[in-house]
């Protein structure tokens, strides 16, 4: 068990003012490899978070899940006192995410200066719609808009229709991975600097939402400035590669098949009872195949229909054809490939109005030595550890009545 607790990020204290999902989403991550991660909450309601997809109670399993392995301490940054709390914690901190709109900090006098001042070898991540320069950078917006913006949005969905986005907020999500990823090669960069500190601009780092969502397009515009092509959504197929796609079976069950690789494809159409297909010299390559794209899939379709989606996963592995179930939740947490790697970890959760038993969570992503780490806790409830770390910055018993008091 002690090779499953090797935490990388141990010693390392974060400030999190984050709301919602991205600066959660990056202290997350960063909890989950050992830092110790102070969650501001406004008093009172706390995060938003807090009651997105409540089916019951006061804290969501949403806001339980962004949020594990934190500490919540109950600050009001509208207020003197919420805010020289945050700058004692900063003094000693190695990090501060925020997720607000640009110009907030600056409003409640934390500007990156004035932080600089207090602790000149803080790292300092900064999440926002359009990033902190530049004409949109003023302008709020959420994941959704960003992914519009950053072209994600136009591919997803089916041909002749509106885009439609994915069931998860993932702009905010690839936004919060790339924080920490930014927050992690800033601290790297500090130790290695030793006594001479990175400049301001060198720790301040700065992620986009739009922009976060432009990366992940691959070659959307090198395509358009070398040749003019335009990507258009196509459902369950990817552009240019084929075949590849989604097939429904008999049991009513769809699953995706990857038959796209060109050995690998005639290994497919020979499975299929289609050796035509796999032999004709205009389907040897991607190219001649997305052109004829509505042929094989209507191929690999009728024969899937025969099936139960078992019997066709079962032939298409033993013919070494990529392909897999479309799994449900329910699915995930029976699957052993998941259970072997300690990726669903079971926790009982209060909710506010009762405690849930043995509820799965999603385990730590990547892997040290063959398992998860173990989740530390799941998200704490509201100014939980207010007590504890207004003890740890040199508070009074007394002291820390009367303002616990005042923030209920």
């Amino acid at each position: 068990m002690s090779e499953q607790l090797h935490t990388p990020l141990t010693g390392v204290r974060v400030v999190e003012l984050g709301n919602y999902i991205a600066a959660p989403t990056a202290g997350r991550l960063l909890a989950d490899f050992g830092a110790d991660v102070i969650k501001i909450e406004r008093p009172r309601t706390g995060d938003e978070l807090r009651r997105w997809r409540l089916y019951e109670g006061d804290t969501s399993m949403l806001y339980r899940t962004i949020n594990r392995g934190k500490r919540s301490l109950v600050a009001d940054l509208r207020e003197e006192e919420g805010r020289a709390i945050v700058l004692d914690l900063l003094r000693d901190a190695d990090v501060l995410l925020e997720n607000f709109r640009p110009g907030t900090l600056e409003k409640w006098g934390l500007t990156p200066e004035a932080l600089e001042e207090i602790n000149p070898r803080l790292v300092v991540a900064r999440i926002s719609a359009f990033g902190q320069s530049g004409p949109l950078s003023a302008r709020p917006g959420f994941a959704a808009v960003a992914e519009a913006y950053g072209g994600f949005r136009e591919l997803v969905g089916e041909p002749g229709r509106p885009p439609s986005r994915t069931g998860f907020s993932i702009g905010d999500t690839i936004a919060g991975i790339y924080a920490a990823f930014g927050v992690v090669m800033s601290l790297l960069d500090r130790e290695r600097r030793g006594a001479e500190a990175a400049s301001l601009a060198d720790r301040v780092v700065d992620v986009a939402l739009n922009e976060a969502m432009l990366s992940v397009t691959e070659s959307l515009v090198p395509d358009w400035g070398a040749y003019g092509v335009r990507r258009e959504r196509t459902g369950g197929r990817m552009q240019g590669i084929a075949p590849s796609n989604a097939y429904m079976c008999a049991d009513g069950k769809s699953i995706v098949v990857a038959g796209n690789g060109d050995g690998i494809y005639r290994r497919f159409m020979e499975i299929i009872g289609r050796p035509d297909l796999g032999e004709d010299p205009g389907l040897q390559s991607n190219e001649g195949r997305w052109e004829s794209r509505e042929l094989l899939d209507a191929a690999i379709g009728a024969w899937t229909a025969t099936l139960t989606s078992a019997e066709a996963l079962e032939r298409l592995d033993g013919a070494g054809v990529p392909s897999g179930p479309i799994y449900t939740a329910e699915d995930v947490v029976a699957d052993e490939q998941y259970a072997a790697r300690d990726m669903i970890q079971r926790f009982d959760v209060d909710t506010g109005a009762g405690v849930k038993k043995d509820v799965g969570f999603p385990g730590i992503v990547p892997v040290f030595g063959g398992r998860s780490l173990p989740i530390r806790s799941v998200g704490p409830d509201l100014g939980e550890h207010t007590r504890e770390i207004l003890t740890e910055l040199g508070w009074t018993a007394e002291r820390i009545d009367a303002y616990e008091e005042a923030m209920r």
